[in-house]
């Protein structure tokens, strides 16, 4: 009788080693796939950016917001998701940078939001010719004399 109860212990307890690493491996594919989710969704919502067109600047500025709130939500809840859809989006646009020219009709808001992926956190747009600045910056220094009064 101890025989077999021994025996019935050492099977479930081989079973449950067994479930808990497959288990393991589940787990590290979902992570795989969630990370190749983001990126794909980063490609597809660049896209969509990079062809999006509005009638009006409320519109504009209520669409760019939305993203903007979508991407700090998913900071939040997901860090890993977020990085993974951050990946795709800093690749998703420096790809549209390389034939981004003339033709492309975008906006301030995009190229501000532009600018945040694939530039990082620069204070310049994304664009292929560089802004003349239109002022020239001098430091001029003048010498005074210096005039003391004593009382005592």
């Amino acid at each position: 009788m101890k025989t077999i109860k021994t025996i019935v212990f050492v099977i479930v307890l081989s079973f449950s080693f067994i479930t808990n690493a497959q288990d393991k491996d589940i787990s590290n594919e979902s992570t795989v796939d969630k990370k190749s989710y983001y990126q794909k969704r980063a490609e597809e919502d660049a896209k969509y950016e990079q062809q999006f067109s509005s009638k009006n600047k409320a519109e504009e500025e209520t669409f760019w917001e939305e993203q903007k709130n979508y991407e700090n939500d998913l900071k939040r809840k997901d860090k890993k998701a977020y990085k993974a859809y951050m990946k795709g989006k800093k690749d998703a646009y420096a790809h549209h940078y390389e034939h981004c020219n003339h033709h492309c009709h975008h906006s301030d808001y995009y190229y501000r939001h532009a600018s945040f992926y694939y530039h990082g956190y620069h204070n310049y747009y994304y664009d292929r010719y560089p802004r003349r600045s239109s002022s020239i910056g001098t430091n001029v220094r003048i010498n005074t004399l210096s005039v003391r009064l004593g009382l005592f």
